[in-house]
This record gives structure tokens, C-alpha cells and sequence, in this order.
């Protein structure tokens, strides 16, 4: 996912979709500890999605709170 994508989402979207990624994460280290993994890059890019999405999710949180 790309930065900009990311941004464009709700909070209630991007914490739907790290759900989903740290689903994908953990079935993906079932299938590198079995050795039936396929694209083992595919680990690092899911790291990196839910940090850009964790990232995102608290400069959201600091714009909502620059009001009080």
C-alpha cells in the first residue's frame, strides 16, 4: 500500500485493515515454520504495511487532538 492510499482512509478502516494484515502475518509464519511458504518477501512488505498503517493512524490521532 502506498502512503497516499493510506492517508485517503478512515481510522475505522485502517484498523480494520491492519486486522486483516496481522491476520495474513500470522498465517505467514505458519507456513514459513512449515516450510510451505511461497513469497517470503511477502513477510517484510506486511511489516512495513501495518507500520505505515500505525503510523498514519497516530498522526490522525494528533490532528484530532491539536483542537483541545
Amino acid at each position: 500500500m502506498k502512503p497516499a492510499e493510506v492517508r485517503n482512509m478512515t481510522a475505522e478502516e485502517l484498523r480494520a485493515k491492519e486486522a486483516d494484515f496481522r491476520r495474513e502475518i500470522f498465517n505467514l509464519r505458519f507456513q514459513q515454520a512449515t516450510g510451505e511458504i511461497q513469497n517470503p518477501k511477502r513477510m517484510l512488505t506486511v511489516r512495513r504495511d501495518i507500520a505505515r498503517i500505525l503510523t498514519i493512524l497516530q498522526e490522525k490521532e494528533r490532528e484530532g487532538g491539536k483542537g483541545k
